[in-house]
């Protein structure tokens, strides 16, 4: 039997729909639990980065406190896209996190950016949270909606 490039397509498409949300729910928990848990170890390199953002806001005094709630709270978002009956709890974390660890760009501009549209690699590391955010909105796309769940009772 010969396959036509069409059928492959076919199969290799519905293969990555097939794979997309488990893979897409296992990349976010390992970057949130791994970064997580390098913040709860102090093995983080964002520190700096972290410490110019509460010295700017909440005050350097809260500096430890505050630093070791975001770390836990990033283990839970990574747990929590484990399950995907979590889905609608998790997303707006998640959110809320980006909105808080994406302010540096421009609360602390000189630890973001070298000159106008150049990162620094602090800059770079925050900016990549836009693929992060790409991806819960790609996981939340495939959500279920109450509707539906409900005709089902």
């Amino acid at each position: 039997m010969k396959l036509k490039l069409h059928d492959i397509d076919l199969r290799v498409i519905a293969l990555l729909r097939k794979w997309f949300l488990p893979l897409a729910r296992l990349a976010i928990f390992v970057v949130y639990f791994w970064f997580g848990i390098l913040k709860l170890l102090d093995l983080s390199p964002a520190s700096p980065l972290a410490s110019a953002l509460t010295d700017k806001t909440i005050g350097a005094a809260h500096f430890d406190t505050a630093f070791a709630i975001l770390a836990v709270f990033e283990c839970v978002i990574g747990i929590l896209f484990l399950f995907p009956k979590m889905t609608r709890v998790v997303i707006p974390m998640l959110f809320v996190h980006l909105i808080v660890v994406c302010s540096p760009l421009i609360l602390v501009p000189h630890e973001a950016w070298t000159h106008f549209l150049a990162p620094t690699l602090e800059g770079q590391y925050i900016i990549k949270n836009l693929v992060l955010a790409a991806l819960a909105i790609g996981i939340a796309a495939q959500t279920t909606p109450l509707a539906h769940r409900n005709k089902k009772d």
